[in-house]
């Protein structure tokens, strides 16, 4: 038989155990849901790692008893996972804690203070808030001044990736492309920072604490005679370092240049590039280290994007979701014809999707406007599409200012994707053709791409890619349509966050409503 490629593709409401061909082909695949987190206090976000873990076991478990051939036939693994979701471990590798999700909000207090005259000057032209913020958000620091028992008993300070990988292998490594949070890392060595680089004064912890890490394609351990035992894989079987599951996604999708953006339909929604070039997209923003060697992955997010399906989907479609139960198609399938029924621009609707506040928008929350005895449930859903559309617009308008270069082509992913509609109004909204992936599972594919590389089955990423990526679907631009969002970018969208941000900060004011 053909070598296979085990992908791990631990997301935020689901672990997945992938199958793929040196090809590119999902053989099989199995996905196990779980709760995105729990919360014991109000903003906080929690995750118990052995959930995650026992969650990797049930997957391979499923596969060895339903494609037992293939299983044998697996030549390596890769983890690919969430972003900035850590895991406090001892020696052993136990976590000592729940991890801290990405979706966590509590605040830690700033553990550094620029020195004058430097302080006052950074204030002056905005950049002290965002200092203070952005330490604010190290969950690490806040494990530091709260739990401090835990902190001092902690061996390393793990992505979930790096956590998986430990129990696969035993090793404390990880692939240096999935270092993504508030940790102390520069990216544009894809190393560990030195102890005077920002990111070490922003997050200060123990070198020792953090793990090994590898690149991209290089094999980073073997499976362990208990992984072994866990899950029916072959003891000795190599682990590859991938990357992350937004890099692994663009790579899936096979952008390796910055004519191409990759657009992830995601929970968090995300328009990247993969560049050969350094550049932070954003201040204090930096382009994350890609899965292939030699590149990084600049990006603009939208905070919870396109969880806001699921937001609508649990409080305004419930007749929708349960005629595609009895229809045995996915609820966005049935949704579909929501986005059919209202025109574009929804009547006059407009959602400005800030589900929370960001670097560029410090004081952001939710906007709809324009509503009129008109408007239906389709129209609000329209609406919100719409309004993720044009946001991660934006985004990619600030990446072609950075790189110079015109994007020409997009290229779609994550579980929204799987709509026709959706990405008819984003191929519209962006106004180039769009591209989508034969699999929805395109994290899993960039991890399947990296490892093939790694194992020596194609002879660099370039290979991999052509032989790997196929795509089923490409949605033109109507000139018609294009011409419409265009106008309601350029002269509404655009104009309502500056118009917004004063009354923002005033209802925070006056009713305490937190970030």
């Amino acid at each position: 038989m053909t070598p296979v490629i085990l992908s791990i593709d631990c997301g935020t409401q689901s672990m997945r155990t992938l199958l793929f061909s040196g090809d590119g082909a999902l053989l099989d695949s199995e996905q196990v849901e779980y709760a995105p987190y729990y919360s014991e206090h109000p903003g906080w976000a929690e995750q118990d790692p052995e959930l995650l873990w026992n969650s990797l076991v049930a997957g391979c478990r499923t596969l060895l008893k339903r494609c037992p051939d293939l299983m044998a036939a697996v030549k390596g693994v890769g983890i690919t996972t969430q972003r900035a979701t850590m895991i406090n471990v001892d020696e052993k590798g136990t976590p000592l804690r729940p991890a801290i999700t990405w979706l966590d909000q509590r605040k830690a207090t700033p553990v550094f203070t620029p020195p004058f005259p430097i302080g006052p000057i950074l204030s002056a032209v905005g950049v002290g808030s965002i200092l203070t913020k952005v330490q604010q958000e190290g969950k690490g620091n806040w494990i530091r001044q709260n739990q401090p028992e835990i902190w001092k008993k902690t061996h390393k300070y793990l992505q979930v990736s790096g956590f998986l990988n430990h129990r696969l292998t035993g090793r404390f490594a990880d692939a240096s492309a999935s270092q993504i949070g508030h940790i102390p890392f520069n990216y544009k060595k894809s190393c560990w920072a030195s102890r005077f680089d920002p990111s070490s004064l922003l997050f200060p912890m123990e070198r020792e604490k953090l793990p090994e890490v590898v690149p991209p394609g290089e094999v980073l351990g073997h499976i362990t005679k208990e992984a072994a035992a866990a899950t029916g894989l072959a003891q000795g079987l190599p682990v590859i370092a991938c990357g992350s599951d937004k890099g692994c996604e663009t790579l899936g999708m096979g952008v390796l240049s910055e004519e191409t953006a990759s657009l992830s339909f995601g929970t968090t929604a995300t328009v990247q590039i993969s560049s050969r070039r350094y550049f932070e997209p954003l201040r204090f923003m930096p382009a994350y280290p890609a899965p292939v060697p030699g590149h990084w992955n600049p990006e603009i997010e939208i905070f919870r994007g396109y969880w806001m399906i699921t937001w609508f989907k649990n409080e305004f479609a419930h007749k929708e979701v349960a005629r595609a139960e009895v229809k045995g198609i996915a609820p966005e399938a049935e949704m579909d014809r929501l986005l059919e029924k209202a025109p574009p621009g929804a009547m006059g609707l407009m959602v400005q999707p800030y589900w929370g506040p960001g670097l560029e928008h410090p004081n952001a929350k939710g906007a709809m406007i324009g509503f009129g005895d008109v408007h239906k449930k389709e129209h609000v859903y329209k609406a919100v599409i719409e309004g993720l559309g044009y946001a991660l617009l934006e985004g990619l308008e600030r990446l072609e200012k950075k790189t110079k270069i015109p994007v020409g082509r997009l290229a779609v992913s994550g579980g929204a994707s799987r709509s026709d509609q959706i990405c008819q109004i984003s191929a519209d909204i962006f106004n180039r053709p769009l591209v989508r992936g034969k699999t929805t599972e395109t994290s899993g594919l960039g991890a399947a791409i990296v490892t093939a590389v790694g194992l020596g089955l194609h002879p660099d990423f370039q290979a991999a890619i052509g032989a790997m990526v196929h795509y089923d679907t490409t949605f033109e631009p109507s000139p018609d349509r294009a011409a419409l969002y265009r106008k309601m970018y350029q002269r509404v969208y655009k104009r309502i966050y500056p118009r917004l941000d004063p009354i923002y900060k005033e209802i925070r004011e006056i009713t305490g409503y937190p970030e």
